[in-house]
């Protein structure tokens, strides 16, 4: 469905030259969710860009739906920009427009007749869930609420590409939660492809299928969200990893435990899949002669299946310890030793 080759944007400054993007090649396929995840600066609001032309690449391709979107006149860019969407951090509403006025904004730009327009937005006020706010304006409604109308309105003509630009950065994260579900639900009613950009890694567990992970401008990793999350390689994807399976209050635990006692072992373990449901603790208290302090434990799931991380301590003999570990590497449970005191 998307596919970039060699993709580079270079900004010329005062400074000198900037590669806000730099050689980037990447594939999205039809009917995904691919998230692109970095820090600021990292180059993924201006590679985002470049997937409707908002931002033209200095060098390379990108082909959106079978078309190569940099050699296009305007006039089939402006056709072309009809079938990719994008939604905005800010919602970019039309304020002295109500609901019903925005979303019907785009057909109408689409010369589509009176009916045609009325239908189409009852149609998607009920798919965003906004019924009875047809008739309020965006000052009138909640930024969850404004989000929904901001999907509703880039759906109106019926896209294969939805692109996300930071959509859910200016939510709490109930609301977050609820604008999440809603583009899952969007992409498996409509089948659409759903390109989003995000520095939050629980967004990319979330709903993704897969990610890529950009830093100063090019993307350092790729893949599955469940084998990234899985086996990260590089640094900044084990930063981002970290933002869901360690919380800050986890690392202050350890810290102090093993200060606390210095003869425990502490130990983080990693469930993937099946092994996450897997009642493998259980097992290991009744098997081994050790004590077992969970100290705290997560099972979260993505679009690829369960991904499990506890972390305990152990106290006992070296051999019972070591044992231990075979046994859990033999459940399929990678094992990781925090202090080896």
């Amino acid at each position: 469905m998307i596919t970039l080759e060699s993709v580079k944007k270079v900004f010329r400054t005062k400074d000198g030259e900037v590669n806000a993007v730099d050689t980037v090649d990447l594939h999205v396929q039809q009917g995904e969710i691919f998230g692109i995840i970095g820090y600021s600066g990292a180059g993924k609001s201006t590679l985002i860009r470049m997937l409707n032309m908002l931002e033209r690449p200095t060098s390379g391709n990108v082909t959106v739906a079978g078309k190569s979107l940099s050699h296009l006149s305007a006039g089939e860019l402006r056709k072309a920009r009809q079938e990719i969407s994008m939604i905005f951090q800010h919602f970019n509403l039309l304020w002295s427009r109500t609901v019903k006025e925005n979303i019907a904004f785009p057909l109408e730009i689409a010369g589509k007749s009176k009916a045609e327009i009325d239908s189409r937005v009852n149609e998607l006020i009920k798919l965003v869930g906004l019924e009875g706010r047809g008739g309020s304006y965006p000052s009138q409604l909640s930024g969850g609420q404004k989000q929904r109308v901001g999907i509703a309105r880039a759906l109106a003509n019926n896209p294969k590409v939805l692109l996300c630009d930071e959509a859910t950065s200016a939510l709490d994260p109930k609301t977050t939660e609820s604008i999440l579900d809603l583009l899952v639900e969007i992409n498996q009613k409509l089948g659409l492809t759903i390109v989003l950009i995000t520095h939050e890694m629980h967004v990319i567990r979330k709903i993704c299928h897969r990610v890529a992970v950009m830093e100063n401008g090019k993307v350092v990793e790729q893949g599955e969200v469940l084998s990234v999350f899985r086996n990260p390689s590089q640094n900044i994807t084990k930063d981002f990893v970290k933002q869901v399976t360690e919380p800050e209050e986890t690392v202050d635990t350890i810290k102090h435990l093993v200060e606390e006692f210095p003869e425990s072992k502490i130990i983080r373990l990693t469930f993937v899949g099946g092994s996450a449901e897997q009642p493998v603790i259980t097992q290991l208290i009744r098997k081994f002669d050790l004590s077992v302090n969970i100290l705290q434990g997560k099972v979260s799931q993505t679009q690829n299946g369960p991904y499990g991380s506890l972390f305990i301590q152990l106290d006992g003999e070296q051999e019972s310890v070591d044992q231990a570990v075979a046994f859990l590497h033999e459940h399929q449970v990678e094992v990781e030793v925090i202090d080896n005191a």
